[in-house]
């Protein structure tokens, strides 16, 4: 009988009730092959692969991470708290060391929702690897952590979120956003004055295939984590790199994901996207399955796979190496490029507008976060939403200081509900929500 090397828990929500239409290609199809795939293989029949049941993540959860406007009932369906709740169940079997890795394959996705959540974009509403890591920090006190996101659009979200986080490393490996959805991602985006380093964007060209993918993670990846020394490795794990994919333009397989994530050795995976529900989804996950047990997935293959036909050009491989190369030179250069950012100002500000792709339509933001040289700093945010939604959202660190706590605090009391709709104070020193209303 086959034995895990490593114990691997599993999650399987396919969100029957909860589909943007039904020919859309973020459906339940998505999982219900690769659920199907998993049991004709006999993978749960293998020692040491275990299933687990999503369990539900309360509204506390969600409060640690997001703003939701006007609450978070208006923007998440009972699917979005199970999907997220999926990744919370998965985590909390890492954490008690009754698994040594997790895989939750939940949808709805969630790797575009930002801080502040008006509605849906990208297909998703909340951020389910931050509701997740937010949860750890509060139940375990993990404190360093590093998210991998491997899905083929850039994950903007959950960079907002980690923004500011100088304990949060997020490296994102995505096709180039001049070329794809959401348009973000290069490597000039490295966080704020106090985190800058700790974004890590990695665009690469169309028609990457594992080669590309695997040159990242073994001269990028790898030895940025050695440094960082995270208590926690998560894998954003979106599957739309992969070469039959709908709505991209890459040329990754499914022994390439495998092979990803053998040298990746992520605690817990997440997934996020891929839309290629029978040419690509039971192989990838198949191939991802095997490889965090610890188990042979060379004869993982694709029926269209032909290596041949998928092999990237030089000149795709002259750029992947020339994006590597900057981007380890802003890690190696992070202390440095902070003092820069951080100069003699006492406030540093950021103006944008944020699309809501799904719904339709945008969000502009004033940010405002107070230079700190012992925290990451408490943030302000400013969010007008052609919904009509006028909020004020204050988000206290962790970690913060006190002159940051004191200060946002004082942002939230003097604040004139006469201006506001609503106004938000998310309080992590001492994981408290407040809202008061207009």
């Amino acid at each position: 009988m086959l034995k895990a090397k490593h114990k691997t828990g599993l999650i399987f929500f396919p969100a029957f009730d909860w589909a943007i239409s039904p020919t859309h290609p973020e459906r339940e199809e998505r999982m219900l092959y690769t659920q199907d795939q998993v049991f004709e293989e006999g993978l749960l029949d293998i020692d040491g692969i275990i299933e687990y049941k999503a369990g539900l993540v309360e509204i506390k959860d969600v409060q640690r991470v997001h703003f939701c406007a006007p609450d978070e009932h208006s923007v998440m369906t009972q699917s979005h708290f199970i999907s997220a709740g999926g990744a919370k169940t998965i985590a909390d079997a890492v954490m008690r060391k009754k698994i040594d890795r997790g895989f939750a394959l939940v949808r709805p996705p969630g790797h575009h929702a930002m801080r502040v959540v008006h509605g849906g974009r990208g297909f998703c509403n909340v951020n389910n690897e931050a509701i997740m890591i937010e949860y750890l920090r509060s139940a375990y006190n993990v404190d360093r952590v590093a998210i991998i996101d491997t899905d083929c659009h850039h994950g903007d979200g959950t960079q907002d979120i980690f923004w500011h986080d100088p304990d949060t490393l997020f490296i994102s490996l995505h096709q180039d956003g001049r070329t794809l959805y959401p348009g973000s991602g290069f490597p000039e985006e490295m966080g704020g004055p106090m985190a800058a380093g700790t974004i890590l964007n990695v665009p690469l060209p169309p028609y990457t295939s594992e080669e590309g993918f695997l040159h990242v993670i073994r001269e990028l990846v790898l030895p940025v984590l050695d440094e960082f020394k995270p208590d926690l490795i998560i894998n954003s794990a979106g599957q739309d790199n992969h070469f039959t994919d709908p709505l991209t333009n890459m040329n990754f397989s499914a022994q390439g994901y495998a092979n990803l994530n053998a040298l990746l050795k992520p605690d817990i995976s997440v997934l996020e996207g891929g839309y290629s529900i029978e040419g690509a989804l039971p192989y990838v996950n198949l191939g991802i399955i095997l490889a965090m047990a610890g188990l042979d997935y060379s004869n993982v293959r694709e029926p269209e796979y032909d290596f041949s036909k998928l092999r990237q050009s030089e000149q795709i491989s002259r750029v992947i190496e020339r994006t590597c190369d900057s981007v380890l030179s802003n890690w190696n250069a992070r202390e440095l490029i902070r003092m820069r950012m951080k100069g003699n100002k006492k406030f540093d500000k950021r103006r944008r507008s944020i699309m809501y792709d799904t719904e339709g339509f945008y969000e502009h933001q004033n940010e405002t976060i107070r230079i700190c040289d012992e925290c990451g700093g408490v943030l302000q945010i400013d969010s007008t939403a052609d919904t009509g939604n006028h909020i004020l959202a204050v988000h206290i660190p962790r970690k913060a200081c006190h002159a940051c706590r004191e200060q946002g605090l004082e942002w939230f009391d003097a604040a004139n509900t006469s201006k506001y709709d609503l106004i938000f104070c998310q309080d992590r020193t001492d994981d408290t929500y407040r809202v008061r209303k207009a």
